[in-house]
């Protein structure tokens, strides 16, 4: 039998709820891009009620943004937010490069996710066509790699 405690040690395994969570955000994501819109660095967090909060990120570099966001992420663990109870499962999305098969760098959204006593991951997947609305091209995601653990 199958324990989905998200309290019990670290492991592999990405809950649904988890998967739910990142899926809606990278959507989120990938729909701004395709109207043209600013992606910045967005946030989503999830207390274990099923309540979830957004947070954008913006007028800074990239890297200060990112780190504001796994910032805030670390901070929400501690001491939850006003009202809200501290987040279990969190996911972050943003524009960033990655380099394809060939070597060459290829505009990608980069979404990094994590859940309390789980590994947390990160993914990407491609985009083309910024902005131009149903010519927008984005690929399946993909995996890249396991990122620290923000709760």
């Amino acid at each position: 039998m199958r324990n989905d405690d998200s309290s019990s040690k670290a492991r592999g395994d990405i809950s649904s709820e988890l998967d739910a969570l990142t899926s809606a955000l990278l959507g989120d994501a990938l729909d701004m891009l395709a109207d043209g819109e600013d992606l910045n660095v967005l946030l989503v967090v999830e207390s274990a009620n099923g309540e979830v909060s957004p947070f954008e990120f913006s007028d800074d570099g990239p890297e200060e943004l990112l780190e504001g966001a796994r910032s805030k992420v670390r901070e929400l663990g501690k001491e939850g937010h006003a009202g809200g109870a501290a987040p279990v499962r969190y996911a972050i999305a943003y524009e960033g490069a990655v380099a394809d098969e060939a070597g060459a760098f290829q505009d990608a959204v980069i979404v990094e996710f994590g859940e309390r006593g789980r590994t947390s991951y990160s993914a990407f997947s491609y985009v083309d066509g910024k902005g131009s609305g149903d010519g927008f091209r984005w690929s399946d995601p993909a995996p890249a790699g396991v990122t620290e653990s923000l709760l």
